[in-house]
């Protein structure tokens, strides 16, 4: 791998790139499906390769191959995109070597050693647990088990080389009483530390007490967010304004906010790259920068945008090691790391004197990234009465505005999840418009 990368970085500056960087990824996953309660298939799959990027004369080309043979042709390419391109006034160079923290927890030699048959074991456990709940049937689901490498090299001295591994669960329930209500649970992990049978029979309680919804009338009431429908929130309609990248090409709700209040004072939002087993966690972002803890919202205050490097030096500051891509097939852009919602935590349900509490939401990808609005179909949602859940409710549309929701959050549970990268209780937020 070394080897490769190295040649890749020597091939870059001898057809003429004045900067060079190797993106080397590799990954090893195993997928187990099930369909009702059978087995459907368990699939291993590999991937390889490496993504190129040239600098000449502040202009920047990039290319990617899978293939050590094709290594010369995409240096090749990646050089000659550059020489063909504009010069780039705001480009300030590659990062340089810097010190890499110490992040554990991200790798786990269990995950690494799983055989198929192990983790057929796990998918097979979301289904029995399922079965504890009588009244229900799992429509589908998975286990998989993912190993992933990556090695990055620049003509700047940078050379980082990393493991992690991974496991998440998910199963989908319906039920067959005579009624017929759906739910699903889900989790990830960096190791084997999930309990997979419980995860299925959480939905299988889930989608049985949602059974005989009721229709609600339409209102501005207190609704709590569960961990899975806030984080689909936070991801769609509110967090690419921090991208710096949108920031800076106006389509940014966020623009010229820096040091003003958006949320209100107990509030605290992170973007933290080292945390211990984060699923974004990791020694660099995906250019070599160091991660580091990113304060985003200190007490309502807005204090930063998220960058990686190129939109860092547009803007005359220094990165936050949020770099990322989806593959070594991409260049690097702003993304998020492990995301935390930071608030007093207190049995939310129970202060609650009525309201509604949403477990799953459908729609925040349709949500306008740069107004903040959204408007999104409630799934598994329950009337709040006197501190607890009441009422299944048959269909609930919620409409709101996710700068404007951050000044309204009254309250935040001990029910602290991992939904991917976003680390989030549940959230209480007071006078949000639903429509039963």
């Amino acid at each position: 791998m070394y080897e490769l990368a190295r040649k890749a970085l020597r091939l870059a500056e001898k057809a003429g790139a004045q900067e060079a960087e190797i993106y080397y990824a590799a990954n090893h996953s195993t997928g187990v499906n099930f369909k009702k309660d059978a087995l459907e298939n368990a699939k291993d799959r590999f991937s390889e390769g490496i993504g190129i990027r040239a600098i000449v004369n502040g202009a920047v080309g990039f290319a990617s191959t899978n293939s050590a043979r094709d290594l010369e042709n995409a240096v090749q390419i990646a050089v000659a995109e550059a020489r063909v391109r504009e010069n780039d006034p705001d480009w300030v160079g590659l990062p340089s070597n810097g010190k890499y923290p110490a992040v554990s927890g991200i790798f786990d030699k269990k995950v690494e050693a799983l055989e198929l048959e192990e983790c057929i074991g796990y998918a097979m456990d979301l289904v029995e647990g399922t079965k504890e709940t009588p009244g229900t049937l799992p429509t589908s689901g998975g286990f998989t088990r993912g190993k992933s490498k990556q090695l990055i090299l620049n003509t700047n001295g940078i050379e980082i080389e990393e493991e992690s591994t991974a496991v998440s669960g998910f199963v989908d329930v319906i039920t067959v009483n005579g009624y017929t209500s759906t739910a699903y649970d889900f989790a990830v992990s960096r190791s084997l530390d999930i309990d997979f049978h419980a995860i299925g029979k959480s939905a299988s309680e889930l989608a049985l007490k949602s059974n005989g919804g009721i229709k609600i009338e339409p209102q501005k009431t207190d609704v709590i967010f569960h961990p899975f429908a806030f984080s689909d929130i936070l991801e769609d309609a509110f967090a690419p304004s921090l991208d710096a990248d949108n920031v800076q090409k106006g389509r940014s709700g966020l623009k010229d906010k820096l040091g003003e209040e958006l949320a209100v004072s107990e509030l605290c939002i992170y973007d933290d790259g080292l945390v211990e087993a984060g699923i974004d966690s990791s020694a660099s972002d995906d250019e070599g920068v160091p991660s580091q803890s990113t304060t985003v919202i200190d007490k309502g205050v807005l204090e930063t945008y998220l960058y990686d490097s190129y939109t860092a030096g547009k803007a005359g500051v220094k990165s936050t090691g949020n770099g990322s891509r989806s593959s070594y097939t991409s260049p690097p852009a702003v993304g998020l790391r492990n995301f935390i919602i930071d608030h007093p935590m207190m049995d939310v349900i129970a202060d609650t004197d009525s309201g509604v509490f949403v477990n799953t939401i459908i729609g925040a990808h349709t949500a306008n990234s740069i107004s903040g609005d959204f408007s999104v179909e409630a799934r598994n949602a329950f009337t709040i009465k006197d501190g607890a859940l009441d009422k299944p409710v048959k269909s609930l549309m919620i409409s709101g505005n996710a700068f404007e929701l951050l000044k309204h959050i009254t309250g935040a549970g001990f029910d602290v999840r991992k939904v991917g990268g976003i680390i989030t209780p549940s959230i209480r937020v007071s006078d949000m418009s639903v429509i039963g």
